[in-house]
């Protein structure tokens, strides 16, 4: 496996990653007044894949909304200022190396702040409405930090809010997560949890809070881990109303307690598998104070959108490598396909070297599955094969896999819940070994041409539609 190009510190503030794709050409402007009800969202899903989009005048408030901004692997790097080697260098910096914050004073996050009282959700920020089927609105890109009040170490991952009063929101935690677990300690010992909630944060730390499986477990520090991947400190300053730690150049903030036992009814949701998630009971977190800076951004990330599954894209597949490494040299690279979400699909690229290797791609694989839990389905690949072209991972299936020989299936394992092929996140993970036997490669050789620049076809399609060496007319006029 090719070690990680090496990489400086990195600016991964969230307005220096905008200002970044607003250079390339990746940001787009919508001036006209927007709908946060429903609009908004079907807009950025109309234009999934493509720009990010600012819209600068949302109707009824004040507070420009940005989204998309993680939406194509392009985009994912541009934010960084980085190419996809170095982007990778960055995120396993940050899954191995931890460096403590630091605290600052007069952080831009709290240049405006509204205290219990004068906190209104609904009107002080553009929350949108994101499909008709929705039950309600929805805060879809929090970074929530916490502090675990058992063991001490402070948590960063993301989870969707739903607005069910002024100053009062839903909280939805999926099973296995970090978040569930520190607010079960606090119900244990009979106390709330505090919480932050970023909106609009540093990019490094939305990467850490993006990191899931054994890469980052329950008693790693995320915004550490985030310092790790920038190469140097996050800065943060100390809540207004509740003792959590903030990142200091946060667009917005929301601060307060998951009061422990109390649950309303969240949801239904559309959410990235393209389902609605139904609607049930989650717990609650009242807000006791909203930070923000001058003229803050709104980020928001579409549910059922590519942001929420291209922005796992980068740190899943460096996690993979982490997970993989341990086990064998011969795994050269991995790859994320888009039709399985970024996110349970994973090819796996082996370059064998003698027949001992023969069978230790299927161990990187259970590697990955045992690390990555949300994978289903791991396809091994040979090196000669491009594992970013979805058509020549297809064609080496079609030519280089026998499902009686090549077909390893791993029942009652556990998987995501929204999966709804499972019994509650609970199914089977496929292997599926694409990969040829070192004995055999030479008969697996592709068909190689001579070289050919194409030159002595420049006048045959200069100024023409169609061949007419063919036989074919040319246009008239």
């Amino acid at each position: 496996m090719t070690p990680p190009e090496p990489v400086g510190v990195i600016d991964t503030g969230f307005r220096s990653a905008l200002a970044r794709l607003d250079r390339a050409g990746l940001l787009a402007r919508v001036s006209r007044t927007v709908d946060g009800d429903l609009e908004a969202a079907a807009m950025m899903k109309h234009h999934d894949g493509g720009a990010a989009l600012l819209f600068e005048n949302v109707k009824d408030h004040d507070v420009p909304v940005v989204g998309n901004v993680f939406a194509t692997p392009e985009s994912s790097e541009v934010a960084m200022g980085l190419d996809r080697g170095g982007l990778r260098a960055a995120l396993a910096r940050g899954i191995r190396t931890d460096i403590e914050p630091v605290e600052v004073s007069d952080p831009p996050a709290q240049q405006r702040v509204w205290r219990t009282g004068d906190i209104d959700l609904g009107t002080q920020l553009p929350v949108l409405t994101h499909a008709p089927g929705d039950g309600g609105r929805f805060v879809t890109a929090g970074v929530l930090i916490v502090r675990d009040p058992l063991t001490g170490v402070r948590n960063a991952s993301f989870h969707r809010l739903q607005l069910v009063g002024p100053d009062r929101v839903a909280v939805k935690i999926d099973h296995g997560r970090h978040l569930g677990r520190a607010l079960d300690h606090a119900v244990e010992m009979g106390q709330d949890l505090p919480v932050a909630v970023c909106i609009g944060t540093d990019v490094a730390l939305i990467y850490a809070a993006s990191t899931m499986g054994a890469l980052m477990p329950e008693n790693r520090d995320e915004l550490s881990a985030a310092g790790g991947c920038r190469g140097a400190p996050l800065p943060v300053a100390r809540g207004v109303s509740q003792d959590v730690d903030v990142p200091a150049d946060t667009e917005i903030v929301l601060e307060g307690v998951i009061r422990a036992g109390q649950t309303v009814t969240e949801g239904p949701f559309g959410e990235f598998v393209g389902y609605a998630s139904p609607a049930g009971p989650a717990p609650t977190l009242d807000v006791t104070a909203v930070t923000a800076r001058h003229e803050p951004v709104y980020h928001a990330i579409n549910g059922a959108g590519r942001e929420t599954i291209v922005l796992r894209k980068h740190v899943l597949e460096v996690a993979a490598l982490e997970a993989v490494a341990p086990v064998t040299p011969i795994v050269t690279d991995v790859c994320m396909p888009p039709g399985g979400l970024h996110r349970f699909h994973l090819v796996m690229a082996l370059s064998k070297r003698s027949e001992r290797d023969d069978g230790m791609g299927r161990n990187a694989a259970l590697a990955a599955f045992g690390a990555l839990k949300d994978l289903n389905m791991i396809v091994l690949v040979d090196d000669d094969i491009d594992l970013h072209d979805p058509d020549d991972v297809a064609y080496a299936l079609a030519t280089r896999f026998d499902a009686a020989s090549d077909l390893v299936v791993l029942g009652g394992m556990r998987g995501h819940e929204y999966v709804r092929t499972s019994q509650a996140g609970v199914g089977t993970k496929t292997i599926l070994d694409a990969s040829v036997p070192f004995a055999r490669r030479t008969d697996f050789e592709r068909i190689e041409f001579a070289p050919s620049s194409g030159d002595e076809l420049d006048a045959v399609y200069s100024g023409a539609t169609v061949l007419t060496w063919l036989g074919a007319q040319r246009p008239s006029g």
